[in-house]
């Protein structure tokens, strides 16, 4: 069932754009404040390295959906895209907030495993 890991694949992609769109146009509102919990302040002091950090959920993302979009080395984009959201995840739970292993590495690491198994 290539469906499935797809869907999956498709799932992590989504997530990143809405990450692309938390941090780098909600970043300072208030709900964007409320989902990160943050202060007013920091938002705001904080804003260039969200919206850089948004660009590259983007680009993962990006790369998601090119893997879809494929015929040609899709498998192998799969992959090394669902890779670089697990070691980003897992770095992310280690260096800023725990929870970032379960929200970024653990859908990644599920649509990883079923590419594999499909």
């Amino acid at each position: 069932m290539n469906l499935v890991s797809n869907f999956a694949v498709g799932f992590v992609a989504l997530l990143h754009i809405l990450f692309l769109i938390l941090e780098m146009f909600l970043w300072t509102k208030p709900f964007g404040r409320k989902i990160f919990g943050l202060k007013k302040e920091f938002a705001e002091e904080s804003a260039s390295l969200a919206k850089n950090q948004g660009l590259y959920n983007g680009f993962l993302a990006a790369g998601l959906v090119w893997s879809l979009l494929t015929n040609e080395f899709a498998f192998e984009l799969k992959v090394f895209f669902l890779g670089c959201v697990i070691i980003a995840g897992i770095y992310g739970s280690l260096t800023a907030k725990s929870t970032i292993l379960f929200i970024q590495a653990l859908p990644a690491g599920i649509a990883l495993a079923l590419v594999y198994w499909f």
